[in-house]
C-alpha cells in the first residue's frame, strides 16, 4: 500500500470548503493525543510546504481556517494531488497541537512521518564521485534550535551532508523541521554510534577533517578549504571534545575581537561554511 493511500478513503464523508475543496470535520484532541503526535509534526509555511515538495509521508494537514492565499494555495493544492486531508481548524486547535513548541504555526501544521537518517556509508557512497563535498561533523548539538540552524546554513553553502552522534545529540525533530524552514528535507543526516570511528571512516575516503575550536592558534582562513572536506563543530559549552579533536587533521579558530570569545554553534558554521564556498567560487572564477 502506498504511503498516503489510506488517507484518500471516505471521501463521502467530508465537506466541501468554500472553494469547493473537500475537507472533513476535525473533532478537538485531548491534550494526551497533542503530545503524543508532537514530535510528528512539522509546522509553518515553508517546513509544511517543502515536505510535501518532497513527498514526506503526511496522514493530515490542519489549516487556520479561511486561509487559502499565498504560500497556502500551493499546500493546498499539493495536499490535493496526493489526496492527503486537510482539515480547517480554527486557532485554539493550532494552538493546542503546537503547545510546547517553539515559533508560530503560521497557521498550517502538519501530521508526518518521523525524519530518516541515513547510514554514514551510504552517504560516502552518494558523494564518491564528488571532487570537493563539503561535510559537517556535530559533536554533541544538543539543542535543536542549533540542529534545525546547521541544517539551514548546510543546505545554503552546499554541504552534502551531517553526521551526528546516535547519543548526547537533537534528533530530527519538530523544533528542528521548523527552524530549519524546509532545509531539513534536503540534507541528509548520518546518525553514528561512534563519531570519533565515523571521522577515521571520513579520512579513509579522502576527506581532511578540521574542529573548530577558540584555542586553535590557525585562523580559519588560513586553510585550503578546496577538496573533500569535513567541519567538526563541537556542542553548546563544552566546544569538541578531546578524542573528537585529537582525530582530526586540525583545528581552526575563528578570530573574535569583542569580549565574548564564542560563537553560537551555528553561526561559527556558517562563518566557516562560507569561506569554504568563497574559496572554491573563487578557483571556478
Amino acid at each position: 500500500m502506498a504511503p498516503n493511500q489510506r488517507f484518500g478513503k471516505n471521501q463521502a464523508s467530508r465537506s466541501n470548503d468554500r472553494d469547493g475543496r473537500r475537507t472533513r470535520p476535525d473533532p478537538e484532541p485531548s491534550s494526551r493525543e497533542s503530545e503524543d503526535r508532537r514530535l510528528n509534526l512539522v509546522m509553518g509555511r515553508h517546513p509544511v510546504l517543502e515536505a510535501l515538495r518532497q513527498g514526506r509521508p503526511m496522514s493530515k494537514i490542519w489549516v487556520l481556517s479561511g486561509m487559502h492565499e499565498g504560500s497556502m494555495r500551493e499546500i493546498w493544492g499539493l495536499a490535493e494531488a496526493r489526496h492527503i486531508p486537510v482539515r480547517e481548524s480554527p486557532r485554539a486547535k493550532l494552538d493546542l497541537l503546537t503547545e510546547g513548541l517553539d515559533g508560530p504555526h503560521q497557521g498550517v501544521v502538519a501530521e508526518v512521518a518521523a525524519h530518516s537518517t541515513v547510514a554514514l556509508e551510504d552517504l560516502i557512497a552518494e558523494l564518491q564521485d564528488e571532487v570537493q563535498p563539503m561535510i559537517f561533523v556535530l559533536d554533541g548539538i544538543q539543542d535543536p534550535h542549533n540542529l534545525g540552524a546547521i541544517l539551514r546554513v548546510a543546505d545554503a553553502a552546499g554541504v552534502r551532508g551531517v553526521v551526528i552522534p546516535e547519543r548526547g545529540s537533537a534528533g530530527l525533530t519538530a523544533v528542528v523541521d521548523k527552524v530549519s524552514a524546509g532545509a531539513a528535507e534536503y540534507v541528509p543526516v548520518a546518525r553514528v554510534s561512534n563519531l570519533v570511528n565515523a571521522i577515521e571512516t571520513l579520512k579513509n575516503q579522502q576527506f581532511f577533517i578540521f574542529a573548530a575550536d577558540p584555542a586553535a592558534e590557525r585562523d580559519y582562513t588560513a586553510i585550503d578549504w578546496r577538496g573533500r572536506m569535513g567541519l567538526v563543530i563541537g556542542g553548546e559549552g563544552k566546544g569538541v571534545r578531546p578524542l573528537v579533536r585529537a582525530r582530526c587533521d586540525g583545528v581552526v579558530k575563528i578570530p573574535m575581537a569583542g569580549h565574548i570569545q564564542s560563537l553560537n554553534a551555528s553561526t561559527a558554521a556558517a562563518v566557516v561554511a562560507f569561506e569554504m564556498v568563497r574559496q572554491r567560487v573563487s578557483t571556478q572564477g
